[in-house]
C-alpha cells in the first residue's frame, strides 16, 4: 500500500505521525513525505546552535540538508514542492505575509504541483492537517487548504490530463498529535512518577476544549520511538535535544500513550470507530473502492 503526508515544513513530519510512518515502511508500505515549503523564514530554535551568526543566512540549505537526514532516519520517500515559506507573522496588528510565499498563493498556481504527485504516486491513504491547520500558522492552514483541493482535482478526469491519470484516494485523515487528552496524560504520569512535567503550563494556559477532535484511528508506534526521535534530532536548528519534546521517559511513554491519533476526513470504504491502522477496509488489490 502507498500513504502521501502532506507537511508545510521541514520538521512538520518528524513531530507528526512519524512513528506512523516508520512502522508502515518497515511493513512493506510506500510512505511519501511531501514538504510544501522550505522553511527558509523559520528562526533558530535549538539554543546550541543560536551563536553560529551565519545559520540564518544558510537556513534554506542546512533544512533541506536537515529533511534528507530525517527522511532517512523515517525510511521515507520525499519531495519539495517548492514554495517559499510564509514565515510566522507576529504583532498586533500583525504584518501582512511575505509577497509571493506559499500561504498568499492562489490555489490555481499551487494545486497542479500537489495533483503531479497524487497521480504520480497513487496513495491509497492521505495524512495531512485539519482546517485549523493543526495550529494556526498560516502554511498550515494553507497545507490542509491545498491538499483538499488537490485531492478533488486528483480524480477529476478533466482537470490537467496532463499531469497523469486521475487518482482518487481511498482515505484522508488529519493528524491529531498535540491533543490536550495526550498531554494530560503524559503530565499526570510524569507527576506520578514524581518528575518534573514540562506540560503544566501548557494545559493551565489552554481551556478543556483546546484542540479537541474526533480521534478514528489509533496507530500503535511505540517500537518506532527511537526512530521518531533520531528524525527529531535530525532537525538540529529546529529542536533542542534537551528540551521537552524529549523529556518524557520513552518506557513511560510507551505504557501509558503508545499510539499516535488521527482523524478521519474522508473514507470511500467501511470503518470502524476506531481503528488501528490507517489502511483498514482498503481492499487488498490497492484499487480505491
Amino acid at each position: 500500500m502507498r500513504l502521501l503526508s502532506v507537511h508545510a515544513h521541514p520538521d512538520d513530519e518528524s513531530s507528526k505521525g512519524a512513528g506512523m510512518a516508520a512502522r508502515y515502511v518497515s511493513e512493506g508500505h510506500r510512505v511519501r513525505i511531501v514538504t510544501c515549503t522550505g522553511g527558509e523564514r523559520g528562526d533558530v530554535l535549538n539554543p546550541k546552535l543560536t551563536a553560529d551568526e551565519t545559520l540564518p543566512a544558510r537556513l534554506r540549505d542546512v533544512r533541506r540538508e536537515e529533511m534528507a537526514l530525517a527522511a532517512a532516519a523515517l525510511g521515507v520517500e520525499h519531495v519539495w514542492l517548492g514554495f517559499e515559506d510564509s514565515g510566522l507573522p507576529q504583532g498586533d496588528p500583525l504584518p501582512p505575509l511575505p509577497e509571493g510565499s506559499f500561504a498568499t498563493l492562489p490555489l490555481e498556481e499551487t494545486t497542479p504541483a500537489l495533483v503531479a504527485q497524487f497521480r504520480e504516486f497513487r496513495p491509497h491513504v492521505v495524512v495531512t492537517y485539519n482546517e485549523e491547520g493543526g495550529y494556526p500558522h498560516p502554511d498550515h492552514i494553507m497545507t490542509h487548504t491545498l491538499t483538499m483541493a488537490a485531492l478533488d482535482a486528483a480524480a477529476d478526469p478533466v482537470y490537467r490530463p496532463d499531469l497523469g491519470e486521475p487518482w482518487e484516494v481511498s482515505k484522508v485523515y488529519y493528524d491529531v498529535s498535540f491533543s490536550r487528552p495526550r498531554l494530560t496524560a503524559f503530565h499526570e504520569a510524569m507527576v506520578g512518577a514524581g518528575l518534573e512535567s514540562p506540560f503544566a503550563d501548557w494545559l493551565s494556559d489552554r481551556d478543556e476544549d483546546w484542540r479537541q477532535r474526533t480521534v478514528r484511528a489509533r496507530v500503535h508506534v511505540a517500537d518506532f520511538f527511537t526512530q521518531r526521535d533520531d528524525a527529531l534530532r535530525a532537525h538540529a536548528t529546529q529542536i533542542d535535544p534537551d528540551g521537552w519534546f524529549f523529556m518524557m521517559p520513552r518506557e513511560l511513554e510507551r505504557d501509558i500513550w503508545p499510539w499516535e491519533e488521527f482523524e478521519l476526513a474522508h473514507s470511500a470504504v467501511p470503518v470502524r470507530e476506531l481503528e488501528e491502522s490507517l489502511f483498514e477496509g482498503i481492499p487488498d488489490d490497492g484499487e480505491p473502492a
